[in-house]
């Protein structure tokens, strides 16, 4: 059984020691900070001001038209304008520009006769960002058609409204995420080094005399880092909607729930990680094998699960990020969608549960 007054002093210890250590508060402190402006300022799925050059064959009023639509779009960015394609060409071969938009020496003609046609040349190196020039060049292009009448088209009208992320901003679901991967190497990375701190200083054999028991060792020590993950979560919120301006539909309660929950799987995988390896230096490595990386490439925060290969998706169901990130990232964009958070709250309680037992169990033979 659990004694109130072992536990207690046990809980005592662990967090005067965490006060005295400034590597566990810079972890906690300094580490989110840094890692979430790294996230929202270089982590982006947005494009914009892509380099482009325009292949001008022609030199009518249309044409000046034309070039003046994709000079002035926020969506394009243009370094050169000529009649010639060769030194576009070489821009692009050293990667200075993305497209190549062409305006063919008829342009005039065919415009006059309702047949307008231009050709865009892409960068297949980089293929998100040539999907989204070539997706805005074809764009801009029919805009421009429909302004200048150019295009017999019907007069039906259609108007797109988009849900949940309305400015179309890859941030507002990118930001959400990245709170559940610097929850996830903060609360592994600290419970890593906890167990393992103790048996390079050759205290855990003086704790093991003591007539505390496994499991109250092992709370005293999950808990106190569980606090400090806490704080390092309410750091992030404040950032994500203060600096980034992330709006928030969901509930402030639920969501502290939910990170109470989520620590519970990501501070045991860490402590699990401190029981096998008891030396500090390797549990820091196993932290960031074992949690950051699978958060950060199978959960689904950049990567969608349903893309990856079967078996892969298979070995995604026992990462708890990958049920924390959709709870955020409906918090904040969509609301209280319980259909979404209820099942995941319980997915990563069991794998919460799952872990522990097994720390209690490896530890108890690992003393014996």
């Amino acid at each position: 059984m659990l004694s109130k007054r072992r536990f207690l002093a046990l809980f005592k210890k662990e967090s005067l020691q965490i006060l005295k250590d400034p590597s566990s508060l810079m972890i906690a402190f300094v580490l989110p900070f840094v890692l979430l402006f790294l996230m929202g300022y270089a982590i982006s799925l947005d494009s914009n001001k892509i380099p482009i050059a325009i292949v001008a064959n022609s030199q009518g009023k249309h044409t000046q038209s034309i070039i003046g639509a994709f000079s002035n779009s926020k969506s394009f960015d243009v370094k050169n304008v000529s009649r010639t394609r060769e030194y576009p060409k070489q821009l692009m071969q050293e990667n200075k520009i993305k497209t190549i938009i062409i305006l063919p020496k008829n342009l005039e003609k065919n415009l006059s006769k309702f047949k307008p046609k231009i050709q865009i040349l892409t960068d297949g190196s980089e293929l998100n960002v040539a999907g989204l020039s070539a997706k805005y060049a074809a764009g801009l292009w029919h805009l421009w058609l429909e302004q200048n009448h150019f295009i017999k088209g019907s007069k039906i009208q259609i108007h797109i409204r988009y849900w949940f992320n309305s400015p179309l901003l890859s941030s507002y679901f990118l930001l959400p995420g990245s709170i559940a991967i610097i929850l996830t190497l903060i609360g592994t990375l600290l419970t890593a080094l906890v167990v393992a701190r103790e048996w390079e200083r050759g205290t855990m054999e003086a704790l093991m005399s003591t007539p505390v028991s496994i499991t109250e060792i092992l709370l005293a020590k999950l808990l106190p880092y569980f606090v400090l993950a806490l704080m390092s979560m309410v750091i992030c919120m404040l950032l994500s909607l203060f600096w980034f301006k992330i709006p928030f539909h969901g509930s402030y309660l639920l969501l502290f729930l939910s990170s109470c929950i989520y620590l519970f799987p990501a501070l045991s995988i860490g402590l699990l990680i401190s029981t096998l390896a008891k030396n500090q230096f390797i549990a820091a490595q196993g932290a960031l094998i074992s949690g950051f990386l699978p958060a950060m490439l199978l959960s689904g925060f950049i990567f969608p699960i349903s893309a990856m290969p079967i078996w892969l998706q298979y070995i995604t169901a026992i990462i708890p990020a990958r049920y924390f990130i959709p709870i955020l990232q409906t918090l904040f964009l969509s609301g209280n969608v319980y259909g979404i958070i209820l099942p995941n709250l319980l997915y990563m309680f069991i794998l919460g549960l799952v872990v522990f037992g097994i720390i209690i169990k490896i530890t108890k033979k690992k003393l014996a």
